[in-house]
């Protein structure tokens, strides 16, 4: 793996777990590395310290074999937005709690702080309804959100957020913005 992305993957996912964007073993985030292949976390890895030996090359189109069982939980979400959107270049998955929380009670989230309202303007929160075979459906229905929509990111209800970019910092700044805004907007309901 490039030493570079390496080393970018680590810091980022340092970050996003000491934020608790990412739980023990909750969270994902994946790099595309060619045209039909991505790096994305094993399955039970504490995204706190990742190295090299935390990640798995998988291939885009080809039949899953033995390192689909080692990888992400989430590693179905990643490859049908890495098929169906070119322009993704990282994603991730994160349960940032305030966000999260958020969408228990809203469909739509208007930051009213100025990096809110000037970054993200209104995210929509995307409800998945039925839970019991949300596991199946995930992978297709985020995808195609995406390709119908020109957000980067999807903050679906009581599931977290999934986010994707071609730059890795500017993917993790929008995840930081959405889960302050929702801080603030969470601090002043409670102070009315």
């Amino acid at each position: 793996m490039d030493a570079h992305l390496l080393n970018e993957l680590k810091l980022i996912s340092h970050s996003m777990f000491s934020k608790n964007y990412f739980g023990v073993f909750h969270g994902s985030i994946s790099a595309k590395v060619n045209i039909n292949e991505f790096v994305i976390n094993k399955k039970e890895i504490i995204l706190d310290e990742v190295d090299e030996h935390g990640f798995v090359r998988l291939t885009c189109n080809t039949r899953k074999d033995y390192r689909w069982k080692e990888a992400s939980p989430d590693t179905g979400i990643h490859q049908e937005i890495y098929k169906i959107l070119p322009s993704a270049k990282y994603i991730s998955y994160s349960m940032p709690h305030y966000a999260t929380a958020y969408t228990f009670n809203h469909s739509t989230i208007v930051p009213q702080d100025y990096y809110g309202y000037k970054v993200l303007k209104e995210v929509h929160v995307y409800d998945p309804e039925n839970f019991d075979d949300w596991e199946e459906r995930a992978p297709y229905e985020i995808a195609n959100y995406f390709r119908k929509n020109k957000n980067h990111l999807l903050l679906i209800k009581g599931f977290g957020l999934i986010s994707y970019d071609r730059d890795l910092r500017e993917m993790v700044k929008k995840v930081a913005i959405l889960e302050n805004s929702c801080r603030l907007l969470t601090i002043n309901s409670m102070n009315h």
